[in-house]
């Protein structure tokens, strides 16, 4: 299979001024994609879009916080303005909260807090990109998820977290799967007889329906989960592509 050429795509990552979305940025800068670093502190922004330039990316800040409407909505037109469509969206951005527990105990502030950065802002923001992703050739959205999100793992005794319970978190994640597979549902192409992976090659110069697609990260000790935990694929789906 030949290697497809990804110079030219567009793509932008929330929370991408460190960790998982940084390294995004830094993996699809290599392939020549122009990464638009999306961060709610323009100070962090630009400094992590200056180290990925220096690495011979193509990267820009983009001012963009999931929970205020106002930046969503300016950083769409922005995208907009300046390229016209949107080949790859990455929704990496998201919270741990040291209030967040078990449901007996666990602060509904805190839950209320990680909910609306780890799923209504992933929401508002997939709707306020997807216009720019379907138009482009062949659309990718990713919705960073995690294990500890499974139901199937979460009710399984013998599962090595089955005690890492904080509500809002785990909450999160779980909602984040229904949500891609809706997503991926809503978008599929019903010319397809067949749901098509993420993996699947384009033909080139044939426009696709955008697809949806979940990622697994190894969360951080900083966000309150075991550092030892690593996230494993629980559903992956993608249609239309």
């Amino acid at each position: 299979m030949a290697a497809q050429n990804h110079k030219g795509k567009i793509a932008l990552i929330t929370g991408a001024n460190k960790g998982i979305g940084y390294e995004l940025a830094r993996q699809l800068g290599k392939e020549g994609i122009t990464v638009l670093i999306a961060a709610r502190n323009a100070e962090l922004g630009n400094a992590a879009s200056a180290k990925l330039k220096a690495e011979g990316a193509d990267a820009h800040f983009v001012e963009l916080d999931v929970t205020k409407p106002e930046t969503i909505a300016k950083a769409a037109q922005t995208i907009r303005a300046r390229h016209g469509r949107l080949d790859i969206l990455v929704n990496n951005a998201g919270v741990a909260d040291k209030g967040d527990g078990p449901p007996s105990t666990a602060d509904p502030e805190a839950v209320r807090r990680v909910l609306d950065v780890n799923f209504f802002g992933v929401l508002a923001v997939t709707q306020s990109m997807l216009p720019l992703v379907r138009n482009s050739a062949a659309g990718r959205i990713v919705l960073i998820s995690s294990g500890l999100g499974s139901l199937t793992w979460n009710a399984d005794p013998k599962w090595p977290f089955a005690a890492f319970k904080p509500l809002g978190y785990n909450g999160s994640k779980a909602i984040l799967n229904m949500m891609t597979v809706q997503l991926a549902w809503e978008l599929r192409d019903p010319q397809c007889a067949e749901t098509r992976r993420a993996a699947q090659v384009s033909p080139p110069n044939e426009r696709r329906r955008p697809s949806a697609q979940v990622a697994f990260q190894k969360p951080s000790p900083r966000m309150l989960i075991p550092k030892h935990f690593v996230g494993r694929p629980i559903l992956a789906p993608a249609a239309g592509l």
